[in-house]
């Protein structure tokens, strides 16, 4: 079962975040973390993002906006990068990024549209930064 999850979270993974982002991950792991990225592709990919709850846009919208109000910024950017994987347009995160205004704090969302300006325009210029960070 667990080799089930992690084979559908990384399915999932490569289409969220891209083949290049996962194989840098996976090039760049170590015995220190190796266990990390099993548990974050087992849970996080292969146990939530597979699903039927939610679709994988609003997925990707919550997860933007949990980043953005927790103020994890090089998760969100490679969230905010992955967006043109996951069917989320600007004008939504936008509109996320207001609602984190809202509930989570103006510091937070300034933050985050300070994120999300520079992503966009990295993107817009045609930087490959890939969707470097985290997970």
């Amino acid at each position: 079962m667990a080799d089930q999850r992690y084979q559908q979270g990384m399915q999932v993974r490569r289409a969220v975040l891209g083949d290049a982002h996962v194989d840098r991950a996976q090039a760049n792991t170590t015995e220190i973390d190796a266990d990390f990225q099993q548990f974050i592709t087992e849970v996080a990919w292969g146990s939530v993002w597979t699903r039927a709850g939610l679709s994988r846009p609003r997925r990707s919208l919550l997860t933007i906006a949990m980043l953005a109000a927790l103020g994890h910024h090089d998760e969100l950017a490679m969230h905010l990068r992955a967006t043109a994987n996951t069917g989320v347009s600007r004008e939504e995160v936008k509109e996320t990024l207001l609602q984190v205004a809202v509930y989570a704090g103006v510091p937070a969302a300034n933050a985050a549209f300070a994120v999300a300006k520079r992503v966009f325009a990295e993107i817009d210029a045609g930087a490959h930064g890939g969707t470097e960070g985290g997970s």
